[in-house]
């Protein structure tokens, strides 16, 4: 009798581990679930599988994969992705959070050619630590795509681009300029360390389940080299201006919780520094003539750029006010 073949028995990943389990692991909540073939869909979990093939061709063929390449999924839902991926590219690295949908990718592709190149990783991408590629492809989730867009961009080493499915206003955040109605400080530090493409708009119904937004896809390419600027006090300045957008820049530093920080952050500085503080010192008075001799004081954040932010930031740390 011939013997059976042996399936290769999956790895445990450092972060988050690869399994083979059967379908039929921790149910998700009916409430908010959709059935579909047998399988049960969870919408909290933003499990809306892309069905269109011509939708997941057109983002394949827009990512430029390589046969070399290691590609990043996220939320790979049933593989059909997945399996145009793994035709192109050298490695999947796919990311999945829910049991029952790595068992049916498992199922899915056991038995093919192409599961020595699918790795499958069940766990929180946004908790795990991402592993080394060269292009990301992915249907994500919408309700993580904020904290993914800057897991991802923070990620070393550079990737060479990334094409994801979003739902389409905040699609249109990324790729607002300044002025437009949605041109916010998720905008304005995405493009910071991005070159942000709106690339086509994808219906509900190319979904299942529909979703009930409509949704776009985006590039993204990390730029190279990375801009040389603290983010963290980058982001403490735009969360100060965005608060209300429409506000002049005077406005948006008299608010006295933003003076104490100041404040609080330049006496650290001056302390760390040896700097005696004179004793008629008023923060309030400082930022002003920042403000005004920088000419920004009359600038509303909606209204500026990328120098803009840059130049106001340096205007700032010349005199010793930083936002960490």
């Amino acid at each position: 009798m011939p013997k059976a073949p042996v399936q290769k028995k999956c790895r445990v990943h450092k972060d988050v581990s690869r399994v083979c389990t059967k379908p039929g692991v921790k149910g998700a909540k009916p409430a908010s679930s959709l059935t579909t073939q047998g399988l049960l869909f969870n919408t909290d979990l933003g499990q809306h599988i892309l069905k269109n093939p011509l939708v997941i061709n057109s983002m394949i063929e827009k990512a430029g994969l390589k046969t070399t390449d290691t590609v990043l999924e996220v939320g790979p839902g049933t593989g059909n992705m997945t399996a145009k991926l793994l035709e192109r590219a050298k490695r999947v690295v796919a990311c999945e959070v829910d049991s029952r949908m790595v068992a049916e990718l498992h199922k899915r592709f056991v038995t093919t050619a192409l599961h020595s190149k699918l790795d499958i990783r069940i766990g929180d991408v946004l908790k795990a630590q991402l592993p080394t590629f060269d292009v990301c492809v992915a249907n994500l989730p919408y309700q993580i795509s904020s904290p993914f867009v800057f897991k991802l961009l923070l990620h070393r080493p550079i990737f060479r681009c990334a094409i994801l499915m979003f739902q389409q206003e905040f699609a249109q955040r990324l790729v607002a300029r300044p002025g437009d109605k949605l041109y916010c400080r998720l905008t304005v530090n995405t493009q910071l360390l991005a070159k942000v493409a709106h690339l086509m708009k994808v219906g509900k119904n190319n979904f299942k389940p529909p979703p009930k937004v409509e949704s776009s896809v985006v590039r993204i390419e990390p730029r190279n080299p990375v801009p040389n600027i603290d983010f963290n006090e980058w982001d403490g300045l735009l969360r100060i201006v965005f608060v209300r957008k429409n506000k002049t820049l005077a406005a948006a530093f008299k608010q006295s919780s933003v003076l104490q920080t100041l404040e609080k952050n330049y006496k650290t500085l001056c302390s760390l520094q040896d700097k005696k503080i004179p004793d008629d010192f008023v923060m309030k008075e400082k930022v002003e003539n920042i403000l005004i001799n920088g000419k920004f004081d009359k600038k509303r954040a909606r209204q500026m750029d990328q120098d803009d932010f840059l130049a106001l930031l340096h205007a700032f740390n010349k005199e010793g006010i930083h936002f960490v």
